[in-house]
């Protein structure tokens, strides 16, 4: 297994002159380029007294500039401690204390959020040791508590003159100069932003993202000049080891998309970009089929039409090539999904049309994947196979038929919650396995097939275990309904809707009946369900679910 730092080193020498990243419709930057930005961050990070081994927090919107300030603190053999754009500037704060970073990396906003409140940069400046924040964008220094920072950025231009008179060339390069441990810690990784009371923060080795680039690059097709079109939150581990570290490995094109990705910009970047694979969580796949393909599906003559043996292979490649097209006609890999459960109903028209896509598991505590498999092998409804060489069993007497908790072991497993030994024992089992609290079953080929959340099940009073994402995905399919949670109320079955209600106005419903039409398609579903999981009620609202960063709903907010 090869340090991910050591492929990294080897991509930048060998593509030189090739485009790594770019921020979508703004500026490029080759590797060389990179490399030499990296160049003047390690004079910084040097002349402020960083150290190896010490933390710096980034903090700051996807952009080409987050991915090279990223390299730079892991190029550099610092621990890198990114914060999610969406943690609020107080989180931020405490956090970057409590993991007691040396330096804060932010862009514009995230500065001005941490400015608005004089405490917050009281808390950071109070850490023993805190340098200071420095500018994502062009390494600027935003506020110095050290002399030493301020003086080393009026002369990093004199200081990277004299490290390089004939300038920084490819064959100077050398971010991997002597063998580095794999259980030396390179990142931080915190799961929400909240308080370092109720955060918890991941600690991965290096194992954990070599072990996870090896995988993929052994296991996806990655050609040098290759595009990605990145849309993922890069301080999330999702979009940091497969938009991030594993394209740039390899020698690839990474676009990033700043700001949320509405479907028109979405689109439009998909199409101009041509990605040979493009990964995303799926309610932004679900959203583009309730917009653009259920409408046609279930009109007709397309309705009656795939209904016919031999016709319906028309409009299913009709539908396939329309949405080829709209991802830019670029696919190899194709589509992978990860995050969440896919819709059903999705999944069985894009197996049907023969849609190039695959679902994948993870979680941060893995750096982040647990099972994948290629496309061609891909079973419905799966997440794959287990992520050779990660062990995966089923904690239950008979995995194939009866559901237990997901439970893994391997180099990709983090080692612990930082400062947190008490949630680090919870999470491990007795003989070392770490506890997804994912629930599933796995067949006799090895795809392993999510069930529902372990903390998400409702136990009714009669003892039975309902898991409410298999009643959500039917509930989802509904006509008018944007999402949908089930929850369990005084021994009831509760169903939460979020409804559509412009879609309703179009269709010439007003809010009363349109409610009245949900509640009755809602209840009406309680004939496919068992005695024990039917729903007594429905809530409806006009008010989205608040969400992660990866648009999972937190759930624990209408619990």
């Amino acid at each position: 297994m090869k340090h991910f730092v050591s492929l990294f080193n080897d991509s930048v020498k060998e593509n030189w002159t090739s485009p790594a990243v770019t921020n979508f419709g703004g500026e490029t930057y080759t590797y060389g380029q990179m490399a030499e930005k990296i160049a003047k961050y390690h004079i910084l990070f040097a002349e402020a007294g960083i150290k190896k081994g010490d933390k710096v927090a980034l903090y700051a919107r996807n952009s080409a500039e987050w991915v090279v300030a990223y390299f730079a603190t892991l190029t550099y053999d610092a621990i890198s401690v990114p914060f999610l754009p969406d943690f609020i500037p107080a989180a931020v704060a405490e956090l970057s204390a409590f993991s007691e970073c040396k330096l804060l990396i932010a862009d514009d906003i995230a500065f001005k959020g941490l400015m608005d409140d004089e405490k917050y940069i009281k808390q950071l400046e109070s850490t023993p040791g805190f340098a200071g924040i420095i500018n994502v964008n062009d390494i600027s220094i935003y506020l110095a508590t050290e002399n030493a920072l301020a003086a080393a950025h009026d002369t990093i231009n004199e200081h990277f003159a004299k490290l390089y008179p004939n300038g920084l060339s490819a064959d100077i390069i050398n971010y991997y100069p002597e063998e580095r441990d794999m259980e030396a810690i390179v990142e931080i990784s915190f799961t929400s932003g909240t308080t370092s009371a109720t955060s918890k923060g991941v600690v991965l080795p290096a194992r954990s993202l070599s072990v996870n680039l090896e995988f993929a690059r052994r296991e996806i097709p990655a050609t040098r000049g290759g595009h990605i079109f990145a849309i993922l939150p890069m301080a999330h581990m999702f979009g940091q080891t497969f938009d991030v570290l594993f394209p740039l490995a390899g020698g690839c094109h990474v676009f990033v998309m700043p700001g949320k990705p509405t479907p028109a910009r979405l689109l439009e970047g998909l199409g101009k970009v041509k990605p040979f694979m493009f990964l995303t969580v799926p309610l932004v796949i679900e959203k583009i089929f309730k917009s653009k393909v259920f409408p046609a599906t279930r009109a007709y003559p397309a309705k009656l039409l795939l209904k016919i043996p031999g016709l319906d292979k028309i409009v299913l490649n009709k539908i396939k090539k329309s949405l080829l097209t709209a991802f830019g006609n670029g696919f190899t890999t194709g589509l992978i999904l990860g995050g969440a459960a896919l819709n059903r109903e999705v999944e069985d028209l894009l197996k049907r049309m023969n849609f190039p896509y695959v679902v994948g598991y993870g979680m941060t505590e893995c750096g982040p994947l647990i099972s994948y498999c290629d496309k061609s092998e891909f079973v419905k409804y799966s997440c794959g196979k287990k992520a050779d060489p990660l062990e995966l069993r089923i904690d239950s007497t008979d995995p194939r038929k009866v559901m237990g908790e997901i439970q893994v072991k391997g180099d990709a497993v983090m080692l612990g919650y930082y400062k947190n030994e008490n949630a680090t024992t919870a999470t491990f089992t007795e003989d070392g396995w770490l506890k997804t609290g994912d629930m599933g079953i796995m067949d006799s080929k090895g795809n392993v097939f999510i069930k529902g959340r372990c903390k998400n099940m409702i136990l009714t009073g009669n003892g039975q275990n309902i898991y409410p994402e298999e009643i959500e995905d039917k509930i989802n399919n509904l006509p008018y309904v944007l999402e949908s949670l089930v929850v369990g109320r005084k021994n009831a079955i509760v169903a939460l809707v979020v409804a559509d209600y412009d879609a309703g106005k179009k269709a010439g419903f007003d809010e009363q009946a349109l409610e009245k039409l949900i509640n009755t398609n809602v209840l009406a579903l309680n004939a496919e369900l068992p005695v024990y999981s039917k729903i007594a009620s429905t809530e409806i609202s006009h008010e989205a679910f608040e969400k992660t960063p990866k648009l999972s709903i937190k759930r624990y907010l209408y619990s």
